[in-house]
C-alpha cells in the first residue's frame, strides 16, 4: 500500500500576508489528518516573498497545536544554513512536546540565493560538510554516552526519525549508506528520479532507524470536479515556475483561463519540464496518472504539493485526493 503525505510550502498568496498562509497551512494540516494522510510537512526557504514556512520548526510548532495525530515534520530542513546542535534542540523540543509525532527531512541546498546565504552567515562550502552534520545530528538524538561534553537539551535520546533529501543520486547514496528513509523532490526537479531510486535501494545498508529501504517522491496534484477546474487551478503553479524561470518570483497568483498567454514556448518549456509529474483534473484524470506514477516508481510513500490559490479549492483537492487514496 502506497501512502500519502502533503508537503505544505505555506504559499503566501496575491493580496494576503504571511500570518494568512500560516493559519492555511495549520487548516489544511488538521484537515489532512481527518483524511487519513500520513505526515504532512514543510520547507525550509530563505528571502522568498512567497514562502511562509522560513522558520520551520516555529511554523511546525504553530500546526502541531491545530493537530493531534498527524505525523509532522521538515521537507526539509537545508543543513548546511544551520549548526546540528540548534537543529537537534529545535526539534528535540518539538519531538518533546509531541511525542511521536516529529520527522526531520534533511537538505543540503541552500534553500535561497547565494546573497541570502551570506546573510545567514554561512559559507558556500558549508554544503560540503553535509555527510558529516547528518552524523553529528544523529549523534545528538542519540542517548548520551557517560561524560559527554556537548548534549542537545531537548533532543538527546529522542531519536528523531531522520530523512535524506535530495534531487540528485548524491542524497540517495548517502541515504543508502546511513540506513534511512530517502525522499526525492520529483515535483521540482524529475530527472534523475528513476536513477535514485534504483541506487537508493540497491545499496541501502539496514541500521537502527530503518530495516528496509522507504522511498518517498514528491508529486504535484490539482484535482477538482472536472479537468477543466483541475488545469485551471493548475494555472498557479505554472505562472509561479515560469516567474522561476524570469528569475522574478513572487506571491501565488490566481489562476487564468489561458497559461500559453502568460508563458513564452521557451519558458513553457522550461517550467514544463521542472512540473513533469504533476498531475491536474478530475478524480479520475488525476487517479490514471498517479496509479502509472506508482507503477513506474514503485515508491512506498507519495508526498504531494499543491500550490493553489484559494485556499478552499485546495482543501477540496485535497478531499478528493483522499477519495483517490482509498481506491489505490
Amino acid at each position: 500500500m502506497t501512502l500519502f503525505s502533503i508537503l505544505d510550502l505555506a504559499p503566501v498568496c496575491v493580496g494576503q500576508e504571511t500570518g494568512d498562509a500560516l493559519r492555511h497551512a495549520r487548516d489544511l494540516a488538521a484537515h489532512a489528518e481527518a483524511w487519513g494522510y500520513n505526515r504532512y510537512w514543510m520547507a525550509e526557504h530563505h528571502n522568498m516573498v512567497g514562502i511562509a514556512s522560513a522558520a520551520t520548526s516555529v511554523a511546525l510548532a504553530y500546526v502541531a497545536e491545530g493537530t493531534r495525530t498527524i505525523r509532522l515534520g521538515a521537507g526539509g530542513v537545508m543543513l548546511p544554513n544551520h549548526s546540528p546542535l540548534v537543529i537537534a534542540e529545535q526539534f528535540g523540543t518539538l519531538a518533546a512536546l509531541y511525542p511521536g509525532r516529529i520527522d526531520l527531512g534533511l537538505g543540503r541546498a541552500p534553500g535561497t540565493d547565494q546573497r541570502t546565504l551570506r546573510a545567514l552567515r554561512r559559507h558556500p562550502d558549508s554544503a560540503d560538510n553535509f555527510p558529516q552534520d547528518v552524523l553529528e545530528l544523529q549523534a545528538l538524538f542519540a542517548a548520551p554516552a557517560p561524560g559527554q561534553a556537548v548534549q542537545a537539551v531537548p533532543g538527546a535520546g529522542l531519536q528523531v526519525p531522520l530523512w535524506i533529501l535530495g534531487s540528485s543520486t548524491f542524497g540517495a547514496q548517502l541515504a543508502a549508506m546511513l540506513g534511512l528513509p530517502y525522499a526525492f523532490a520529483s515535483h521540482f526537479a524529475p530527472e534523475s528520479l528513476l536513477p535514485a531510486l534504483d541506487l537508493y535501494r540497491s545499496r541501502f545498508e539496514a541500521s537502527g532507524q530503518s530495516a528496509k529501504p522507504h522511498a518517498m517522491a514528491g508529486v504535484n496534484v490539482f484535482a477538482a470536479e472536472t479537468d477543466e477546474a483541475g488545469r485551471r487551478l493548475f494555472t498557479s503553479a505554472q505562472q509561479a515556475f515560469t516567474n522561476m524561470v524570469r528569475g522574478t518570483r513572487g506571491k501565488l497568483q490566481a489562476p487564468i483561463d489561458d497559461i500559453d498567454l502568460y508563458w513564452s514556448p521557451v519558458e513553457k518549456r522550461q517550467a514544463s519540464r521542472m512540473l513533469t509529474y504533476s498531475f491536474a483534473g478530475s478524480a479520475e484524470t488525476v487517479r490514471r496518472g498517479l496509479e502509472a506514477f506508482i507503477e513506474m516508481t514503485g515508491v512506498d510513500e507519495i508526498m504531494v504539493a499543491s500550490a493553489i490559490y484559494d485556499h478552499e479549492a485546495r482543501l477540496r483537492s485535497y478531499e478528493i485526493l483522499a477519495g483517490i487514496m482509498a481506491r489505490l
